[in-house]
C-alpha cells in the first residue's frame, strides 16, 4: 500500500496558529518573529515549524558519536555538499532524495532540515550514516 500521508498538507490551509499555540504545551508562536508555529517534540527531539496554509517543515538533530573529516567529505561529494569554515563551522549536504538539507557538523553533530514527513528524516539518516562512518576522524592515540 503507498503512503500518502503527505497528500494531507494541501488540504491543511487557514490554520489558526494562534488558537492551536494556545491548545498544545508543545508549541509557541509569535508572528512578529515567524509567520509559523513552533512545536517540539522530545523524543526524538524534532522541531517543526507549521505555516498557516499548512505547509509543515520538520527539523531534526541528531548526534553520530564520532568526529567527522568534513573538508575529506566535501571533496569527495562535492556535487551535493558544500563547506566554507570560514563563513560557517558546518558541511552543507543537499541531498536529491529525500529531497534533504543535512548540516554536518565536525563534533559528529547533524541538523536534517526541510523534511515534508518523518520518514523523510530517517530516510535521510539512513543514506548518509554510511557515508560519515567512511569520513571518521582519527584520534591521535597516546602510547
Amino acid at each position: 500500500m503507498a503512503d500518502h500521508s503527505s497528500a494531507i498538507i494541501p488540504t491543511l490551509q487557514n490554520l489558526d496558529l494562534k488558537a492551536i499555540a494556545l491548545k498544545a504545551r508543545n508549541a509557541e508562536y509569535n508572528p512578529r518573529r515567524l509567520p509559523a508555529e513552533i512545536m517540539r517534540i522530545r523524543e526524538p527531539k524534532t522541531t517543526a515549524l507549521i505555516f498557516a496554509t499548512g505547509k509543515i517543515n520538520i527539523v531534526a538533530s541528531c548526534d553520530v558519536r564520532f568526529p567527522i573529516r568534513l573538508e575529506g567529505l566535501a571533496m569527495a561529494h562535492s556535487s551535493f555538499s558544500s563547506y566554507e569554515p570560514e563563513i560557517f563551522p558546518g558541511l552543507v549536504y543537499r541531498m536529491k532524495k529525500p529531497k534533504i538539507v543535512l548540516l554536518v557538523f565536525a563534533s559528529g553533530k547533524i541538523v536534517i532540515t526541510g523534511a515534508k514527513v518523518r520518514d523523510d528524516l530517517y530516510a535521510a539518516f539512513d543514506n548518509i550514516y554510511p557515508v560519515l562512518t567512511q569520513f571518521t576522524k582519527k584520534s591521535l592515540a597516546m602510547s
